[in-house]
């Protein structure tokens, strides 16, 4: 399947008008013997290029590369998307015009940071369908220590080779559609957003978005079911998610407080040392504590309260000295206290309507146990003692408006 990528760019009903650098999405089996076709018919054929796998991947597809002038591979060992590490494989490029990231979510930073920095082209060549980050122009990297989402390239070109994304373990699958399942989440934070504080709002893209979570819902049901994963209908889902992050410019589609989990692992802070998975593990964790958390708030009637802003002490305590000057600058101008916190208590009525477009906390846990997802704290190495609170700390993460967020200026019956 070929994505018509078009169809999405240009004036739209929300006033704005979208742009996008990705140009075309193939997802095919056998899709890399075609490369060479699909960077002609994007412009990009003849143009010095560098190729950049990790060492896992680059002997997992021994026979299926991609033309280079040059390869680099990086040792899978403790690879990690940190400015540090990227900056110094860039080091490496030779008179590039050209970057091609062949590989997983990590190595796609790889690319994209290098290509944005460096003002060329690149291009992804997925090997797992784990996560939507692949036709975003969204980097999430760690800079100084903490975990930045960062404007940065789309790739021109995706090419994904299903007889490469088959043979992914069967817990990197469950971690693509842990990623897709929180669309249930974040679409709902962006609308209750739109509706207490004007915050701007697509239409368009939403239906984009939900649209990628009603086919990876399906793909997901028919797996459940005792099927095979339909590899295929994954992975266009999770092209399609990325590109909202294009649309937009920024990821409010595809991630509310559910991927603040994410974030939080990532970082380590003070209680959550030991807590380790991939990223779409994280997510579905987020997605699961957020859904037990809207259903229970839908139950209840708010008051406004005050806005106070976060103190010192209180982001020390939770997130360490380490991290806590990065905390602070990102709740300087914190979005809570932009709006009266008595519209959320005027529009409840809409936001509980919301939260039940959500699925219910059973059966949200049914799906995750019949594909073996990741979906408690304790699954990714979080004590289960911290699950009444670990949605609250990693709130502070990103000045995002999102229901938990909100949580601060209400009380509750």
């Amino acid at each position: 399947m070929i994505m018509d990528c078009s169809k999405y760019v240009g004036k739209c009903v929300c006033g704005r008008e979208h742009t996008l650098e990705t140009k075309m999405v193939v997802v095919e089996y056998g899709a890399t013997a075609k490369f060479e076709e699909y960077m002609e018919a994007v412009g990009l054929a003849g143009k010095r290029r560098a190729v950049v796998y990790d060492s896992n991947i680059y002997a997992l597809t021994e026979g299926k590369h991609v033309k280079a002038d040059q390869e680099i591979v990086l040792p899978s060992q403790g690879l990690r998307s940190e400015d540090v590490l990227i900056e110094d494989m860039m080091k490496q490029l030779d008179n590039i015009e050209v970057i091609v990231a062949y590989g997983a979510g990590t190595i796609m930073d790889f690319g994209r940071y290098p290509a944005y920095k460096l003002g060329i082209p690149f291009v992804a060549v997925p090997t797992l369908a784990s996560s939507d980050g692949f036709t975003a122009d969204i980097c999430s990297v760690i800079l100084e220590g903490q975990k930045k989402s960062i404007p940065m390239v789309a790739p021109v070109l995706v090419v994904a080779d299903l007889d490469i994304i088959k043979g992914a373990p069967k817990r990197l699958v469950a971690s693509g559609v842990n990623d897709i399942l929180s669309k249930y989440i974040s679409l709902v934070d962006w609308k209750i957003s739109h509706i207490v504080d004007g915050e701007y709002y697509c239409p368009m893209v939403a239906d984009l978005s939900a649209h990628a979570l009603q086919i990876m819902r399906k793909a997901a049901d028919d797996w459940a079911a005792g099927g095979e994963p339909d590899h295929e209908a994954m992975t266009m889902a999770q092209m399609e998610s990325g590109l909202t992050m294009q649309l937009l410019h920024h990821s409010r589609a595809a991630s509310g407080a559910e991927h603040l989990m994410a974030h939080l692992v990532e970082m380590k802070p003070p209680r959550f040392e030991n807590a380790e998975g991939i990223h779409g593990e994280c997510v579905g964790v987020g997605t699961f504590a957020c859904c037990k958390e809207y259903h229970r708030l839908a139950k209840k009637t708010p008051k406004a309260k005050k806005f106070e802003p976060l103190t010192r002490e209180w982001i020390t305590e939770k997130f360490g000295e380490r991290l806590a000057d990065g905390i602070v600058k990102e709740n300087e101008n914190d979005v809570l206290g932009t709006f009266d916190p008595q519209n959320i208590v005027d529009h409840w009525d809409e936001i509980v309507e919301l939260i039940n477009t959500i699925p219910s906390v059973e059966e949200m846990e049914g799906l995750y146990k019949a594909i073996n997802a990741k979906y408690l704290p304790e699954h990714i190495g979080i004590d289960p003692a911290l699950g009444d609170e670990m949605l609250h700390i990693s709130a502070a993460i990103r000045n995002r408006l999102t229901l938990v967020r909100m949580e601060r200026v209400l009380d509750f019956e």
